[in-house]
């Protein structure tokens, strides 16, 4: 579970880091980051139901909650991180989407520290 310090909980929260910010995609899921007027980082988790049925998506969301909380300290502060999960989600391993959510944040660094990189 998040600390309620780093739940984004706005919907337009949500609104402005998938509109405004940067993402990078994998497989199974999609990494949006925008900035905040915010002291800490806040994570928001979006599951649709193309993922699957309800318990289905609560894992989905339940897992990806636990791994983003293990990397906190590694986002940026002052930052909106929405995770859009995808209906591959559904089936991969938990190591599988360690893997995606690590690949996403490693090139959403990359271009942060890209020169000429200004968010859009």
């Amino acid at each position: 579970m998040l600390d309620r310090r780093h739940r984004l909980t706005s919907s337009a929260g949500f609104v402005e880091a998938t509109r405004r910010g940067r993402r990078a995609g994998s497989r199974s899921l999609v990494v949006h980051l925008a900035p905040a007027d915010t002291a800490e980082p806040q994570v928001g988790v979006v599951v649709s139901r193309a993922v699957g049925g309800a318990v289905v998506r609560n894992r989905v969301k339940r897992r990806l909650r636990h791994l983003v909380r293990a990397r906190l300290g590694r986002l940026p502060r002052s930052t909106m991180v929405v995770l859009r999960a995808l209906p591959p989600a559904a089936t991969a391993s938990p190591a599988r989407l360690a893997g995606d959510l690590d690949s996403a944040l490693s090139r959403l660094e990359a271009r942060a520290d890209a020169p000429g990189s200004g968010a859009r």
